[in-house]
């Protein structure tokens, strides 16, 4: 904390010495970061909600060929997670429960990856429901990110499959890591619509309040802890993860064809006979829908609990049948103060600085001076004072479009 301290007169000193405005403010955001590393506790759960919905606006506005990118190796990498499920549990002698407990907490490979290397899945991405609460994505923002995201990473599960295949991998310990696959796989194309759907729900809550509990992490430490108890409980008890599916099921179809793999199982062809896309298919849609329920209910619950004081002028100006429900006594959440006004702050200086020309100039001219009046983080104030557009958004939510085009025009010729 000394480290801290001397950071922060260093700061004085420099804005004695009149830097420009815009380093100091980053020497500020700077120390602010350098606070939340030193803090030992996770985030409350109100700045978690905050955070969650924050990246939904991002993840809505991000550009489609990175989404597609990232979600190729979302796919990827909760397929590695699932083909190392697949080793540790084939032939094990330990016993229902160990071997349920040892895969599920190797699986959890998949989903440390997705968060710490960085990855778009489609379970997760359920939680953008919040910011769509919110209003600040549109219906069709969430459902494009969805629909991309879902398919990409059924590409980089499929490529994988592709990869294991050809690695020879499933033919260790005389083929009974192709039999444990095959195994998995029929189980999951035989199971009736209404249990995969309830499985789906079960595990995406799981999967989805691991995301949420990594949002309140400070370190990498964290957020492995954070992903660990939840992953693995969903594995042991044998949930329904719609894109651990798409690595396990095709990998089992491919398995079917393999007479060695048949022969060691003790198995004929007809009785693998659901192994085909047909009954991938019959898998993947109920898996999916309880899936999108499942992550859908954690993250409405959390909007509802701390988001939805302060979204409620703006949703019940939209949906206004919900302004009864939001004055209901018992329905009031907790204190989230800081952001709404903040945002308010952004908003107001953006139109004053359009509609203002003299504001505009001293706002170019200097920026601390325009912005003193206004209550924000230094951050903001960094992001105000270099046009940061992608960063203003992700806090308001998307500009209005006669706003915006403002904005971004501004920035075509100048700084302001």
């Amino acid at each position: 904390m000394a480290n801290l301290k001397s950071s922060g007169k260093e700061i004085q000193r420099l804005e004695s010495q009149r830097l420009p405005a815009v380093e100091v403010s980053r020497l500020q955001t700077a120390l602010e970061e350098l606070k939340n590393c030193a803090a030992t506790d996770c985030r409350p759960p109100a700045e978690m909600a905050v955070k969650m919905e924050a990246v939904g606006v991002a993840k809505a506005n991000g550009n489609i060929w990175t989404i597609s990118l990232l979600g190729i190796l979302a796919g990827f990498f909760i397929g590695l997670g699932a083909m190392f499920c697949t080793l540790v549990t084939t032939d094990i002698q330990v016993g229902f429960g160990l071997t349920k407990l040892l895969g599920g907490v190797v699986f959890c490979l998949g989903l440390i990856l997705v968060v710490l290397a960085g990855a778009e899945l489609f379970t997760g991405n359920a939680l953008m429901v919040a910011s769509r609460a919110s209003g600040k994505i549109k219906l069709s923002q969430l459902f494009q990110n969805w629909g991309i995201v879902y398919f990409t990473n059924l590409v980089g599960s499929l490529l994988l499959v592709a990869v294991v295949f050809y690695s020879q991998f499933w033919a260790l310990d005389g083929y009974k890591v192709g039999v444990n696959a095959l195994s998995i796989a029929n189980a999951k194309v035989n199971l009736a619509f209404w249990p995969a759907f309830a499985r789906g729900i079960l595990c995406n809550t799981l999967v989805c309040l691991a995301v949420w509990l990594c949002f309140g992490a400070r370190s990498t430490i964290d957020k492995v802890f954070a992903i660990l108890f939840p992953i693995t409980a969903f594995v042991a008890c044998g949930f329904e993860h719609s894109i651990a599916n798409m690595y396990f099921i095709p990998m089992g179809i491919v398995m079917a064809g393999q007479a060695k793999v048949l022969e060691v199982a003790g198995v004929t062809a007809s009785q693998v006979a659901n192994l085909n896309v047909a009954g991938f298919i019959g898998n993947l849609v109920p898996v999916t829908l309880g899936n999108i329920v499942g992550g859908t209910f954690v993250g409405s619950i959390y909007w509802l609990a701390y988001l939805r004081k302060e979204r409620a002028a703006e949703a019940a100006t939209a949906r206004p049948w919900l302004t009864g429900m939001f004055s209901r006594p018992g329905l009031q959440p907790q204190q989230v103060n800081y952001l709404d006004a903040e945002t308010k702050a952004l908003i107001s200086v953006l139109a004053k600085a359009r509609d203002d020309s003299a504001f505009l100039a001293k706002l170019a001219d200097n920026p601390d001076k325009a912005l003193k009046a206004y209550k924000l983080t230094p951050e903001a104030k960094a992001a105000l004072e270099s046009g940061d557009v992608r960063w203003l958004e992700s806090r308001v939510g998307v500009l209005d479009e006669p706003l915006r085009t403002w904005l971004t025009s501004r920035l075509a010729q100048e700084k302001w």
